[in-house]
């Protein structure tokens, strides 16, 4: 018997949403990604901007999101050098699915939390 296409189709999806996760989940990488949102930024800014997160732990999670194609690295060559932090093409098409998130995090605060 031949598979309809919605059975063929939820596994694809679920793999797809599993790669997903597995590139945004954490404490700090959604945070991270935010940040680059306003434009390139140097680790100390990043750093500024993600109040609680430890230098060791945002280099972690930089050097992940780097491997994962979301964040880029730049080093100018100055003295002392300089490194710089922007997102990639594929990091900037997260912009729509970023915004989502804020807004159900709006209405999970309103329904659950209070206002």
């Amino acid at each position: 018997m031949a598979k309809n296409i919605v059975e063929v189709a939820c596994p694809h999806r679920l793999r797809a949403t599993r790669d997903a996760m597995d590139v945004i989940q954490g404490k700090w990488r959604i945070p991270i990604i935010i940040s680059l949102t306003y434009g390139k930024k140097r680790f100390g800014e990043i750093n500024r901007d993600i109040a609680d997160i430890s230098p060791k732990m945002l280099s972690q999670e930089l050097k992940a999101l780097e491997m994962n194609k979301i964040v880029k690295r730049t080093l100018y060559d100055t003295m002392p050098v300089t490194t710089e932090y922007s997102l990639t093409p594929l990091g900037s098409s997260m912009n729509s699915l970023l915004e989502e998130i804020l807004n159900w995090g709006i209405h999970f605060r309103n329904e659950v939390v209070g206002k």
